[in-house]
């Protein structure tokens, strides 16, 4: 009876330890940022893309894993040409993801090391054609965003029957071989120091147009204040010599006006030790002489 039992028991477990088998092998779980891809007998029949617990037909499907992450890909320093025949080097950062696991796999068989092979060769050719198309100067003022979206966007293209986006193709840095770097940079300072002598030029004449426009404005508010100050002034005359005119207008007043311009020529005239020779008939003789009639 204890023998049957055991082998009750033995059976038992190797019930339970065949179905988890069979759980197992039935069963499958995505991860965050990952695809699973199911084949059976080497055919791809569906892709999980969202985390969670997934079945399959146990013994017959296979699965195969792909990252979803985006990755980051240095890839080696390169020699490319200007448009003016000028040699540079760039040293270039990627970042990029798999979007289509199904390409992925059949182009690639979703081997990493070969996908960056792919890339590696895509954005070289996709940076060679962009800075082939300019001249040295152009290329310089177009590193950063320009130059970026523009091999980003060919590489692109040709990345997409692989399954997989360049999300971005950045030049991180971009020099001069040693053998011309200072006629270059030579030149470049020659240039800027044109340009800022051009706008300083211009800053002059600039400065010269104002200062001279400001002197003609000055002489025209001085030339009118001088009018209107000889206008007034001759306004001031005239009324003075009206209030002159209207405060001697009899013989009396005009008599006395004169006496009274007599005394001051006098006193004018017998100041230090002098001799003064008179007409019998001017106002000081007879001022002196008494002779008023």
């Amino acid at each position: 009876m204890e023998k049957t039992k055991k082998i009750t028991r033995t059976i038992i477990v190797i019930l339970i330890l065949i179905l988890a088998f069979l759980a197992g092998s039935a069963t499958y779980v995505v991860h965050q940022k990952e695809y699973v891809a199911v084949r059976r007998f080497g055919k791809i029949i569906s892709i999980a893309k969202n985390p969670g617990l997934y079945f399959k037909a146990p013994f017959i499907d296979d699965t195969q894993t792909i990252s979803a992450q985006i990755v980051l890909f240095d890839i080696p320093k390169s020699d490319v040409i200007t448009k003016d025949k000028k040699s540079m080097i760039t040293d270039t950062y990627v970042i990029w993801k798999v979007v289509d696991p199904i390409k992925y796999i059949q182009t690639l068989n979703a081997i990493d090391a070969r996908a960056e092979e792919r890339i590696e060769a895509s954005v070289y050719n996709s940076t060679k054609n962009a800075i082939s198309s300019m001249t040295q100067d152009e290329v310089i003022e177009a590193r950063g965003e320009q130059l970026t979206k523009l091999i980003s966007e060919e590489s692109n293209s040709d990345m997409n029957g692989y399954g997989i986006e360049i999300v971005q193709a950045q030049i991180k840095a971009l020099d001069l071989p040693d053998d011309n770097k200072q006629a270059v940079y030579e030149r470049m300072i020659s240039e800027r120091n044109n340009i800022a002598a051009s706008f300083t030029a211009q800053g002059e004449a600039e400065a010269q147009k104002i200062h001279n426009e400001t002197d003609k404005e000055v002489a025209i508010v001085k030339a009118n204040a001088q009018k209107d100050a000889a206008v007034l002034e001759a306004e001031g005359e005239s009324a003075y010599m009206a209030t002159l005119s209207k405060a001697y207008d009899t013989v009396e007043k005009a008599e006395f006006y004169n006496y009274i311009r007599g005394l001051d020529a006098l006193k004018g005239s017998l100041k230090g030790d002098k001799t003064l020779v008179l007409d019998k008939n001017s106002e000081l003789a007879k001022i002196l002489y008494g002779d008023f009639n």
